[in-house]
């Protein structure tokens, strides 16, 4: 049986918020003229309190991706609170894509394995606006020890073993993008090129079914770069040809980063898109 998250009751509905320890600024003051008041106690309001537990029994796994969670009913007489503060919490999930409410069926746990849910992440157009049919060519997958720079991304200590992985992306036999990837070691075990190679689902999905690895969101730097020599070669393109640099990190649950990714998109026939709320 997954492991279940601690269900200790959270704060009373009627009860007072607990407020942060007040600053040593905040003192009583000693004779004579003091400060102003210090900053006003923090409050964790009690629907953000049921978000952080069920975010919890997210990350132990006691719902799979694909899988009901509790109805509201139930959540409530789990943390003994009213139905509407669970339904605050699981509304807020839903925007940020984290479960999906199904009219009549109940709400599930988001799983990349849904068709809607494949270019959520994948941000590359034809110019006729149509997502292309993107064919994988594997370059090379092994596993190494993480320099300064990638430890730091992934939040490892420099030398801690991560995956690192380099893929073509094609668009009709035509290079559109050149990945590189790297993982961390510890949540990867077992990733080679034969996994890879065999794979014919979005990569997300195999990180997701076989890893129990599931990225929630991604932060990304754009800018435009010159391709170098062997950059070039690889994109059939001259040396110095314009292209898109799209450097991501990606996070699973507890804002943790579980992915480092460098992109360089040829755009000539393509275009970046994304949709800004």
């Amino acid at each position: 049986m997954a492991p279940t998250a601690d269900t200790a009751t959270p704060a009373r509905e009627d009860a007072t918020p607990r407020a942060a320890a007040a600053p040593a600024s905040a003192a009583a003051p000693g004779p004579g003229p003091g400060p102003g008041p210090g900053p006003l106690p923090a409050f964790v309001p009690l629907y953000q309190q049921i978000k952080s537990l069920l975010l919890r029994s997210l990350a132990l796994g006691e719902w799979q991706p694909g899988q009901p969670i509790p109805s509201e009913v139930e959540l409530a007489a789990r943390f003994k609170v009213s139905q509407g503060t669970v339904r605050k919490a699981i509304d807020e999930m839903a925007a940020e894509n984290l479960v999906v409410r199904r009219q009549g069926r109940g709400t599930f746990v988001a799983t990349h394995a849904e068709e809607g849910t494949r270019y959520r992440f994948l941000r590359l157009a034809t110019d006729a606006g149509a997502p292309p049919l993107l064919r994988r060519r594997l370059l090379d997958c092994r596993r190494m020890r993480s320099n300064e720079a990638v430890a730091r991304a992934l939040r490892l200590a420099t030398g801690d073993p991560v995956v690192e992985v380099r893929r073509l992306l094609l668009d009709d036999d035509k290079p559109v993008v050149l990945d590189h990837l790297w993982l961390p070691g510890a949540d990867f075990k077992g990733l080679d090129a034969s996994k890879l190679e065999q794979w014919r689902g979005p990569l997300y999905r195999l990180f997701e079914a076989e890893y129990s690895v599931r990225m929630i969101r991604a932060e990304e730097k754009i800018r435009a770069v010159a391709a170098a020599a062997d950059e070039a070669a690889l994109l059939q393109l001259p040396v110095g040809a314009p292209l898109l640099l799209v450097e991501r990190r990606s996070f699973s649950y507890g804002d943790r980063p579980v992915e480092l990714r460098r992109g360089l998109y040829h755009t000539d026939g393509h275009h970046y898109r994304n949709e800004l709320n």
